[in-house]
Parts: C-alpha cells; structure tokens; sequence
C-alpha cells in the first residue's frame, strides 16, 4: 500500500475557539506565565511551573539523600513542597534556597519502598493497586469491586500489619481493567486503542508510542477500521515493568508531527517529555473520550490487573473508557507525561487511572520524542480544515474527519468529509485515517 505525505502546517491554538471545548479552555497560554516577576529570597520557595518542579525535586533528591522523601506540586500556591525526614538543619536550608517549601515527615522512601515491597509479596491480588502518596508521606492502596470476602481481608490484614502511620485503603467502586476496545483511532485485530505520541525510533524511522497491552494483543495497526495496516510492532512490554509498546510507520516517508489534536482546530506542540509531580494538572486526549483533565496523585503506582501486574506507573484521578488506551497525557504547555494504562471507572462517574510514564518507555525502547526533521512541534500535519465544536463527547470532534483526519498527531481535528464518524461519542469509524498518516 503506498502513502502520500501529510502536507504540513503551522501549529496554532486558537484562544477564540475554546468555548465549547471542555478541557480545552484550560489548554489556553493563560498559565504559561509560570515565573512571576517578584524577588526570591533564600528562604522563600519559588513560583514555579509544574515541569519545572518536576526537575527541580529531581534535583533535590540527589542533593537531600536518604532525607529525601518525596515531594508534590502545591497547584494553588505553584510551589514545590518536598519531604524531608530528620532533622539536618543544613539540609533543609539548602533544599529551601533551591526554592522549595520543606515539610519534615515520619516516613522515608526506603521505609515506604519497603512497605510497597510487603504488598507486593502478601498481598498482589487482582483488583488492587498502591501507589506512594508523598502529600499524606503514605502509601495509598486501592481495591476494586471485585476484591470482597477473603481477598479483601487479606488486603486490608496487610495494610494493618504495615503500622498505622504507613499506608491507607480504599474501594473504587468500578474494576480494574485496560482501556483497549473496538471502534476508532488506530484498529487492530478487532480492537481500538489511541495513539499516544509520536517519536523517533532508534534507527532514525518514524514511529509511534502507545499502550503494551495494545502492542502485545496485535501486531499491526490501520488508521481506519478494517484498514490495510499502516504500522507494526516493534517492541510491547504488558503486564511487568510497564504497559508500552513502540510501533513504526510501514511507509518510511510518513510525517509524524510532534503534537496532540485537542479538537476543534487546536493542537498543543509536544516539545519534550518529562517526569510526572504529584498535584500537577494533565490532560488525556482518548479516542473515546476525547479531551479529559485532573491531576496526579501518585507515583510508581503498582496495578494489578485480570492480565497480570504492571509496576511503576503514574496514578491520576483523570477519567477514561474503552479505547483511550494508549492515548496521550500531557501538559498546557507541552510535556508529554503519559501513556494511559487503565483504571476503574468512566467519565461519568469518575475513577482511578493508571498511565506509563514516557520517560520510562522512550528510554525502554530507545526513541526520541517528536520526529526530528520530519515534522517537529509547530509544524505538524494537518487534517482538514473545519474547526469542530466540541472534544470532549457528542457526535464528532470536528466537522469531519477528512481525508487525514488527525485523532491523534494532526494540526487540526476539522475536516470535510466523514461528518460524525469521527466523533467521539460515535465511534463508527474513520473514512481515511486517524491523524496518523494519508494514503494514497
């Protein structure tokens, strides 16, 4: 099957156009101006951007040692809070002219690794999962719906026996599961998943990232149900140490641009990946859902699914359904953070999600974020011309899907010709694409 390059344009996120675009709004350059203008003191902790946090608390983790123990983004005050256990005033001082609140807390990391470690042994139940909570310096263990009677004593007998300052326990009232499904975005084998972002494989080629347990359930994927195949995979990780598979572009000419299509015309350029802080604001584009947003509430999460136990993840409470597997989550201001794993729950009521951190996988599989000189962030493919109405459910993302409509890497979600089969709330199917590529 041969392909034709998707022409390119400039990136643009209209400020006009968000009215009806849920999440959208919240997408706008209005908290780009991360960096107030007021003068630091050595002791005063720094205004600062959620990624710049992120780095900055890695940083710190090196400078604090063993009294590092964890750290969360304060999104109201725009601060770093750091953890610190012990009492070496040195430490503190510096960890404060860094820029960073200090708390001083009971437990240590090694303390709560040690915990997550006893879960892992005593208590790896399908339906359960923890993640460390640096705001409450606890672990937070989650059980689903399914988890009752003897499995819900073990779990909670476990919890117990890790002292009362250590981990918490709660129900979620839906199930574990991943988001794979059959439907739109990217088809395979009779499922869908959503392409997350697109990077630049090791030897140069383009690719894209998405879920392990999409990668591990079929090799080959179309940007149209029923498709001829567009992509393969190359490397799936599902369940172990991660869920993220790398999957390249058949046509090496593809142009895969560096951004997520949010619908109705915008698209957010993807400029790099970055580690994940609790109580920082994301957003997930699915191809079920479209546009969601909330905040992270733990990290190196454990889940334990029906398929088997997937470690190290991002926990959020951002919602998500069947076929956002894979799907991107990401910043305002351009940082890619997630791919999205599974969870409990929808978007009406709500749950527990679980994301692979894209640092983890771009470093597993060895890619680069974006594609280099084909395509890079601002200068994406686009997809038609129409502006949408909506991206966050309803009848379609934008006024048609095009000839190469972009669900997941175009400029634009608008088009002229598939109308409602590229919506969101109807999931019939793409005439000629997802985004992904065009075809001759």
């Amino acid at each position: 099957m041969s392909h034709k390059r998707i022409p390119k344009r400039k990136a643009a996120i209209a400020a006009g156009s968000v009215a009806a675009l849920g999440a959208a709004a919240l997408l706008l350059p209005n908290a780009n101006a991360s960096q107030d203008g007021a003068e630091d003191t050595a002791a005063a902790p720094k205004t600062l951007k959620a990624g710049d946090a992120s780095d900055l608390a890695s940083q710190l983790a090196g400078l604090l040692g063993d009294a590092f123990a964890g750290s969360y983004y304060d999104a109201d005050n725009q601060q770093l809070v750091v953890n610190v256990v012990g009492d070496n005033n040195q430490l503190i001082i510096q960890a404060k002219k860094a820029g960073a609140a200090v708390r001083q807390v009971e437990n240590s990391t090694s303390e709560l690794k040690s915990a997550a470690q006893t879960l892992k042994t005593e208590a790896t139940i399908p339906g359960t999962a923890w993640a460390v909570d640096p705001r409450t310096n606890k672990i937070r263990v989650t059980a689903d719906s399914t988890v009752t009677g003897e499995k819900w004593d073990t779990l909670e007998s476990t919890v117990q026996s890790l002292g009362s300052g250590m981990a918490t326990i709660q129900k979620s009232a839906g199930t574990f599961k991943t988001f794979a499904s059959g439907g739109d975005a990217i088809f395979g084998g009779g499922s869908r998943c959503s392409l997350g972002f697109n990077v630049t494989a090791g030897d140069g080629s383009p690719a894209f990232l998405t879920a392990g347990h999409c990668g591990v359930a079929v090799a080959e994927w179309s940007d149209a149900q029923n498709g001829a195949p567009i992509a393969t995979v190359d490397q799936a990780v599902f369940p172990g140490e991660g869920d993220f598979a790398l999957v390249k572009y058949n046509d090496p000419a593809t142009q895969a641009p560096s951004d997520v299509n949010v619908g109705g015309g915008q698209t957010v350029p993807i400029l790099q990946a970055a580690e994940a802080a609790v109580g920082q604001q994301v957003f997930r584009m699915g191809s079920t859902t479209g546009l969601a947003d909330g905040t992270v509430t733990g990290l190196d999460a454990t889940v334990n699914y029906p398929e088997g136990t997937v470690t190290g993840l991002i926990q959020t409470n951002v919602c998500a359904e069947p076929g956002d597997s894979g799907g991107s989550m990401f910043t305002q201001d351009g940082l890619a953070i997630g791919l999205t794993s599974g969870g409990s729950g929808d978007c009406t009521v709500g749950g527990e999600t679980f994301f692979q951190p894209v640092t983890t996988a771009l470093a597993a599989v060895g890619a680069t974020l974006g594609a280099g000189g084909v395509g890079g962030a601002g200068e994406g493919a686009g997809a038609g011309e129409g502006v949408g109405e909506g991206a966050g459910a309803g009848e379609g993302v934008g006024d048609g899907a095009g000839e190469e409509a972009g669900a997941g890497g175009g400029d634009a979600v608008g088009g002229e010709q598939a109308g409602e089969e590229a919506g969101v709330g109807d999931q019939s199917g793409v005439e000629d694409g997802s985004g992904l590529t065009g075809t001759n």
